[in-house]
C-alpha cells in the first residue's frame, strides 16, 4: 500500500497548503489579523490552523527564555510544526514576533518554494506601545522584562516580504482583503 502524501491531503481538501508567517512587533496586530483572515478563509471552505507564538510559549516552548539561542529555538520548533501542518494539507497561519531575519530565512528554507509567505505586520513602536493591553512595553521600559523586542532587543524588519500590512493605517477588514487579494492573484486560493 502506498503512503498518503501531501498531494492526497490537498486533493481531498480541495486546496493548496502553505504557510502565512506573520511577523512584527508585539502589539502590531499579528494574531488579530490572522484570526480575522482565518474566519474569511473558513467561510470560503478552506482548512486552516493558527500557530500562535504566545500559546506556544505557554506550552511546547515554556522551557525557553528570550536569549538569542532560545528565540532561535522557539522559531525553529514552530517552523518545524508548520512543515507538518503543510504536509497535512492545511493553510497555516503563524503569528510570531520572530525578530531576526536569519531565523525567518531559516524557516523559509525549510519549506518548498512558494510554500512560505512572509507577512510583515508593520506598526510603529509608538503605536504598539499605545496598544499594549498586557503592559509588556511598560514592564520592558521599567527593566522588569529583559530582552524585550523593540526596547532592549532588536527587531529586524523583513527586506522583501511577500505582503506588508500597516495596521496603523489599514483597518482590519482592509488588511484581510489585502491578504486575500494577494492569495487570489498568486493562485493560492
Amino acid at each position: 500500500m502506498k503512503e498518503i502524501t501531501r498531494k492526497h491531503r490537498e486533493k481531498i481538501k480541495a486546496q493548496k497548503a502553505f504557510v502565512l508567517w506573520f511577523t512584527g512587533l508585539s502589539g502590531a496586530g499579528k494574531t488579530t489579523l490572522a484570526i480575522a483572515l482565518e474566519h474569511s478563509l473558513h467561510k470560503m471552505g478552506k482548512h486552516t490552523y493558527i500557530l500562535d507564538g504566545d500559546k506556544f510559549r505557554e506550552t511546547l516552548n515554556k522551557d525557553l527564555g528570550f536569549s538569542l539561542k532560545d528565540r532561535e529555538e522557539n522559531i525553529r520548533r514552530i517552523g518545524t510544526i508548520s512543515l507538518a501542518t503543510v504536509d497535512a494539507g492545511l493553510i497555516t497561519l503563524v503569528t510570531l514576533i520572530s525578530p531576526f531575519r536569519s531565523s525567518r530565512d531559516s524557516v523559509r528554507a525549510m519549506h518548498a518554494p512558494k510554500d512560505f509567505i512572509e507577512v510583515y505586520v508593520n506598526c510603529s513602536l509608538e503605536e504598539c506601545e499605545k496598544r499594549d493591553v498586557k503592559g509588556l512595553y511598560y514592564k520592558a521600559r521599567q527593566g522588569i522584562i529583559k530582552e524585550f523586542t523593540g526596547i532592549s532587543s532588536p527587531y529586524e524588519p523583513p527586506i522583501n516580504p511577500e505582503i506588508v500590512i500597516d495596521t496603523a493605517k489599514l483597518d482590519l477588514k482592509s488588511s484581510v482583503q489585502t491578504i486575500l487579494k494577494y492569495l487570489k492573484a498568486n493562485k493560492y486560493i
